[in-house]
């Protein structure tokens, strides 16, 4: 069962400064805590109904390192950030900050990206795409979040993300910066780049006029209809299905 203190501290992690502080963030509901679970990942806490450890007791003794509670389902709810709680919830270690490889190929920054939904989406298209690494600039929600953790479905294994000011950074990578704009270069003339950085922008104020000048292709997904724009997440799928090589 949950303690008070063990409650308190879990539902603290729904904060940003709670999650910097004490350096872990929650990942719940059955298919992202078992990724997690089946990854090498630290964890600290598995929180989960009996009836949940019973069929997962193979991928809990994976983690040996992390404190085992056994919990009803009506307490997981009290610290869940879900509509609709599941039957277990993971905090996880946060990563310590990973360098960049200088011989990336591909990688997706992201300028001034405020929503969470956006940013979960974006951390799984780059998984789905085999982008390794994902750079945010300052402006950038949390990418621990738990309604990025849940969008991400489990991309936060995968991809790399960095933190970044992107017009210093970005240069200094030594491969093309496609900026996605309103009245760039129609994509389908770019053709399928070896190597370069999409940067997807704000989802109001687009890209900052400070990265768009340091970019080296301005690129637009040509319009047909009346939208006045695409989701920034929307975005950023069409563009790495146009844009990578295959």
């Amino acid at each position: 069962m949950l303690s008070k203190a063990q409650n308190k501290h879990i539902r603290s992690l729904t904060q940003q400064k709670f999650r910097n502080e004490y350096r872990q963030f929650i990942a719940e509901g059955h298919k992202i805590a078992l990724e997690w679970l089946q990854s090498a990942w630290h964890l600290k806490t598995i929180v989960a109904t009996e009836n949940w450890i019973n069929k997962y007791r193979d991928d809990i003794r994976r983690h040996p390192e992390a404190e085992l509670i056994v919990a009803s389902e009506s307490e997981i709810a009290t610290v869940s950030s879900l509509q609709a709680p599941g039957e277990v919830l993971v905090v996880a270690v946060l990563p310590d900050s990973a360098p960049i490889s200088d011989k990336i190929s591909w990688c997706i920054a992201l300028d001034g990206i405020q929503d969470p939904g956006n940013m979960g989406t974006i951390i799984r298209i780059a998984d789905w795409f085999g982008i390794s690494d994902l750079v945010c600039s300052p402006g950038c929600v949390d990418v621990y979040n738990p309604k990025v953790v849940q969008s991400a479905m489990g991309g936060h294994l995968r991809v790399r993300i960095h933190h970044r000011d992107l017009v210093n950074f970005l240069p200094s990578l030594n491969i093309p910066i496609y900026a996605a704009v309103l009245g760039g270069t129609d994509v389908y003339e770019v053709g399928r780049p070896a190597s370069g950085v999409l940067v997807i922008g704000n989802e109001s104020r687009g890209i900052s006029t400070e990265v768009a000048d340091i970019a080296s292709h301005l690129v637009t997904i040509p319009r047909k209809g009346g939208a006045e724009s695409l989701n920034a997440g929307v975005s950023a799928g069409i563009l790495c299905a146009l844009m990578l090589p295959r």
